[in-house]
Order: structure tokens, then sequence, then C-alpha cells
């Protein structure tokens, strides 16, 4: 049964429901990683229009992104208890106000995209549609839909660095990977956390659901951030960071992995949110190490 109708009523703002349709904190998030990227290609040479072309663009993709997924996830969404007061399944808004609303919004970012370069409108689309179109269902039928999701995720900071470079360099490839390694380990902690919503929802997002098995999602998370120690190496061997900056990235993953390790190991609701806030640490820090070395 829905939990809509068992939500404490309360007033919401046009403002509000918009903020929770293209889930506001987590699209300035992607925007942030995607500015870094262009921060890191211009070697400190920033033009500051094009900067503010890449925030409207990027905020307009991943909004129309986030809105659209709420489109197809809406009755859903109604049945778990952290999403039920979005605005379309608790009926403030309709299916129809969102589709115009997504289609205004991607319209906006693809042609602020466009300005920049054929290469960035590319990956601009092409993020849109893996994250509304492929992941979204996706997540109905299989626990691969995280990887599949993971490569729209990784996409902003590619993004941002060819609106500036034009280009796919190695650089930006390290940027890529980093971003879709520390997506697993994110998102199965707050998998975790949720365990029980996703399940009730029937969204098969997460290692072993059916079986009731929340370690083996611990499990798989430390094993994903054991991969970011060769990452953080790679570009010392390739001659693309300083060694300086790379123990940088190794402290930093370290201290994510240990996290990681912790979660793997208790199991339970304090350590699923340790990794949480570690992740939440490790993204922009390496990514500004990288920024620093770049300069």
């Amino acid at each position: 049964m829905p939990l809509v109708g068992a939500l404490e009523a309360k007033t919401y703002s046009r403002v509000e429901d918009l903020k929770l349709l293209f889930k506001f904190r987590l699209t300035l998030m992607v925007v942030f990683t995607s500015i870094l990227g262009y921060l890191i290609a211009s070697g400190g040479n920033i033009h500051w229009s094009s900067l503010a072309l890449l925030f409207v663009g990027g905020f307009a993709i991943t909004a129309a992104s986030n809105t659209l997924n709420e489109v197809l996830e809406k009755d859903f969404d109604a049945l778990m208890s952290r999403t039920a007061n979005r605005p379309l399944p608790a009926g403030r808004m309709s299916v129809s106000q969102a589709v115009i609303i997504a289609g205004l919004l991607a319209a906006t970012g693809i042609i602020a995209l466009a300005l920049f370069n054929p290469l960035t409108t590319l990956l601009g689309t092409l993020s849109l549609v893996l994250y509304a179109f492929i992941y979204t269902p996706l997540k109905r039928y299989t626990s691969i839909s995280v990887l599949v999701g993971a490569i729209p995720g990784a996409l902003p900071a590619l993004i941002g660095y060819v609106a500036f470079s034009g280009s796919i360099g190695p650089v930006a490839l390290i940027l890529f990977t980093i971003q879709f390694i520390w997506q697993m380990p994110h998102f199965w902690s707050i998998g975790w956390l949720g365990f029980e919503d996703y399940q009730v929802a029937g969204y098969k997002l997460l290692p072993n659901m059916a079986a009731g098995k929340t370690g083996d999602i611990s499990k798989y998370a430390f094993i994903y951030t054991l991969a970011l120690i060769p990452v953080s190496a790679l570009p010392g061997f390739l001659g693309l960071l300083s060694w300086a900056s790379c123990l940088a990235l190794g402290v930093a993953g370290s201290f994510f992995i240990w996290k990681a390790y912790r979660f793997f190991r208790a199991n339970d609701k304090a350590s699923a949110k340790g990794l949480l806030y570690a992740s939440l640490l490790y993204l922009p820090i390496t990514f500004i190490v990288v920024l620093i070395d770049s300069i």
C-alpha cells in the first residue's frame, strides 16, 4: 500500500517541490564535479563566462535526468518511505507537468553544452539517455544496473574536462575512472541503509537482495574501494600527476578503504553511515588534489 496517505500533512511550496523533483543537492554535487573537471583541464586559465555556461548546462541536464527518473518511478517511489513525499507520488504535481519541465530542462542543457563543442553535447546527451531510459528501468531487473548507472554518474567530470579541451585526455579518463569506482561503495552504503525500502519497491539494485543478505553489500563495497589503490598510483607512473599528488590520492583512498573495511566487518548502521560520509569527503578531496596539481 502506498505510503502517501500515511504521511503527515505538510504544505510544500513550488520551489520545494522543484528541489525534490530535481534532487537538488545531488544535482549540485554532480555539477560541482563537472566544474572541477573544467578547472582541471584549464590549468588555471579560467573563462568565467564559459564556466557559468557549464553550470547552467550541467544543472539543466542533470535536473532533467532526475525529473525523468522520478516520472518513470512515480508508482514505486510511493512505496518507499524516503521517496513517498516527492511531488509526483504525493500528488502535488502531475506527470504531464513534470514531463514538460524535463523537456525544457533537457533542451536548455543540450543547447548550453552545444555552445562548447560537439563532444560535450554528445556526452551530456548520452548521460541523460543512459540514466533516464536505460539505468532507471533496468533497476527492476538486475543489480548490474548499478554498473550501468555508474557510467552517466561518472560522466560529469569528463564533460567538464571536454568542455574546455574539446577532447578526452588521459587525465579526463583517470577522473572518470575514479568517479566510476567511487559510486559503488557510495551507493551501496546508501542501499544498505535503505535496504527494506528497496525490497518493498522491488528494486534489484543490491547484491543478493532477494536472499536478504546485507553482508554481501558491505563485501562488494569493500572490494570496489580496493580498486582505488592502482588508480591512485597509475597517474604517477604515466607522468600525469606528481608523486606528491599521487601520495595524497593514496592517503584519501586509504581512509575510504578503511571505512569500507569497517563496514564489511561490522555490517551495521553506524559503519554504513561512516562509509557514506567518507565517500562524500573522498571525491571532492581527490578532485581538488588533481586540480592543485594541474595549476
